[in-house]
């Protein structure tokens, strides 16, 4: 009985000894900061790293003022970020303001960027987060170009203006 028991007990450790931990995974998982660097750098490696559609949707006010209308947050509006875009830093403005970007939550496997005046509602929030599969992906994110003051009249002409900056952006950072 006695060695039943140990065998058991050998076998239980053998076994779980080689299921790894989410944290085992998230340490081996490739590294934020050239995966972030190449993001910034590259418009077709950007585009395959964001999972779409993000999840929290654009949320706009209808034209009665009381009415939300939400839209997908697909690939035709994703605004490319560059390098500059995502830079930590804090900028006193002349105007008085004090414009501050940084990384909010730096956890092993996630990270959010924020980026706007203090005192204020951000401009730009992208959450990333190491997947199973040991890449990071940006799975949400908000931007002022979509911001909820934006009537929805104007969301064509947005996207519209969004898809020129990234052909500019496609240029530079193909």
């Amino acid at each position: 009985m006695r060695a039943k028991k140990f065998v058991y007990c050998l076998l239980m450790i053998v076994l779980f000894a080689g299921i790894p931990t989410g944290k085992a995974v998230a340490q081996s998982g490739e590294d934020f900061k050239p995966f972030l660097d190449k993001f910034t750098s590259s418009a077709a490696f950007q585009y395959t790293r964001i999972k779409f559609p993000l999840k929290t949707p654009i949320t706009l006010l209808a034209d009665d003022g009381e009415t939300e209308k939400t839209f997908p947050f697909t690939k035709e509006k994703w605004p490319l970020l560059d390098s500059e875009t995502m830079k930590e830093e804090r900028i006193a403005q002349e105007e008085g303001g004090i414009y501050v970007s940084k990384f909010t939550l730096n956890e092993p496997d996630r990270k959010v960027f924020e980026a706007g005046y203090e005192e204020s509602e951000v401009d730009l929030r992208v959450e990333f987060q190491l997947l199973p599969d040991g890449k990071w992906y940006v799975v949400d994110c908000y931007t002022g170009w979509y911001g909820y003051d934006l009537p929805i009249a104007e969301l064509k002409q947005t996207i519209q203006q969004v898809k020129e900056e990234n052909a500019a952006f496609k240029e530079i950072h193909p």
